[in-house]
């Protein structure tokens, strides 16, 4: 939530330092390119372009304040597009295997991911600088780009009703639909197991 916010005041999405990202395997490929580079600076900002999984919200968004910004694909391309030194590019999901038998090229190595990960569907957006040593780049975004906001399904119902009031109050925000995941808990999937027979 308090990321969604700053999204919506600001009207900016921010990349960071991947150094502290859970996966070890890929902060390793990012701050190996970032050395064999010789580069100050590499800030990424990760999208997924998979639909609503339970993985997506236990790992990435646990506990009643998470998000789901759901963002038009092409409108978010053009926005970093217009960013001098980002690139916007798909992840490639290899084994093992595939790097034993082909040593990947140092261009490709912020973009590709061990095989387990697959399902993860994500597409990055890099930042690098061979000058500026910082932690984090504020990318200004149009608010038209995001097509809906989903709320934690860990949200207790009786407080999405404020919280949506809340977040449209911003401005700019007023149109934006939004609304609470029943992905851990559907009336309509529960009514059709009911009546089962």
């Amino acid at each position: 939530m308090p990321a969604l916010i700053h999204v919506l005041t600001n009207r900016e999405l921010t990349l960071l330092d991947p150094s502290s990202w859970d996966d070890k395997n890929d902060s390793f490929f990012l701050s190996t390119y970032k050395e064999k580079k010789k580069l100050k600076s590499v800030l990424a900002l990760c999208f997924t372009r998979e639909s609503e999984t339970y993985h997506h919200w236990r790992v990435f968004s646990s506990g009643a304040s998470g998000v789901c910004v759901h963002f038009n694909a092409s409108e978010l391309e053009s926005t970093f597009s217009k960013v001098k030194d980002v690139k916007f590019k798909e992840v490639s999901y290899l084994k093992v295997d595939d790097l034993r038998n082909s040593r990947p090229k140092t261009a490709e190595l912020p973009f590709i991911k061990r095989i387990p990960y697959k399902h993860e569907n994500e597409s990055r957006a890099l930042w690098e600088s061979k000058s500026e040593e910082v932690m984090f780049l504020n990318v200004p975004i149009d608010l038209s780009a995001i097509v809906r906001i989903t709320l934690s399904p860990w949200l207790h119902p009786s407080l999405r009703k404020n919280v949506v009031a809340s977040l449209k109050r911003i401005d700019g925000c007023k149109s934006i639909p939004m609304w609470r995941s029943t992905l851990t808990e559907n009336s309509d999937w529960k009514k059709y197991g009911a009546s089962a027979t």
